[in-house]
């Protein structure tokens, strides 16, 4: 597809998640690529730093590794005599091991200790949720990226059986079922794209036009989830939701 756009000879190439950015970039060093929703474009070679990308890419990141302590701690107040916690992530997403380290961090404040279980394919998935339960974890944090998106009805299904909290960082996945997230706004980078689009027909190259990082964050609880694992989300902790699926 990108090879079709680029001998289409499009003016812009606009892209959403690294695996169309990586497609986009193979297939051109000319035409200028918009990218949103990419984890960590520097890690994954996109672009030389996000102050000066340098080549034909700019564009919005979604790159915020203290969000994740921000999930343990909403975690923590939901379930508050948490001690224990089931991380989930990818040791080959470039920015796995960042993440990580702020999550380690916020669970040394929070004094609750980690089980990190690395999910590489959809086949890890039940496995995790087993040592989970096995290490006897109160509730599991997914780290994110496209194969957590992509396996959803997987992970919702495992979640309910084993009856653990899961905290997401994709809104989609509580919108297909899962317990809650909170995390970038993707609709918000989509929305902000359109600035970058502009300055590039008005003249402007990408290797001068910043990489931008999220601005707005959502939390989102889903009811339904929660009486599905027999668990009550604390009045303090819903009221602070920006969106309730009941």
């Amino acid at each position: 597809m990108a090879a079709e756009l680029v001998r289409l000879k499009v003016d812009i190439i606009i892209t959403g998640g690294a695996p169309a950015v990586r497609a986009a970039k193979e297939a051109t060093v000319t035409i200028p690529i918009v990218m949103t929703q990419v984890g960590d474009p520097v890690g994954s070679g996109f672009v030389a730093s996000l102050a000066q990308p340098g080549g034909n890419i700019t564009g919005l990141s979604t790159l915020a590794p203290e969000l994740s302590g921000k999930r343990l701690e909403i975690l923590k107040e939901t379930v508050p005599k948490l001690s224990r916690v089931a991380v989930f992530g990818s040791s080959t997403n470039p920015n796995n091991a960042q993440i990580l380290k702020e999550v380690e961090l916020a669970a040394k404040a929070l004094k609750v200790q980690l089980q990190y279980l690395d999910v590489l394919s959809p086949k890890d998935f039940e496995p995790a949720f087993r040592a989970a339960v096995k290490g006897r974890a109160q509730a599991v944090l997914m780290l994110g990226g496209s194969l957590f998106n992509s396996q959803r009805t997987q992970v919702i299904e495992l979640a309910v059986k084993s009856r653990l909290p899961v905290m997401h960082g994709s809104q989609a996945i509580v919108e297909a079922g899962g317990l809650m997230s909170y995390g970038v706004n993707n609709l918000d980078l989509d929305r902000r794209a359109a600035t970058f689009v502009d300055k590039i027909l008005k003249g402007r190259t990408p290797a001068d036009l910043p990489v931008e990082q999220p601005m707005r964050f959502e939390f989102i609880i889903n009811l339904k989830a929660a009486k599905a694992i027999g668990l009550t989300i604390p009045p303090n902790v819903l009221v602070r939701a920006d969106k309730v699926f009941r």
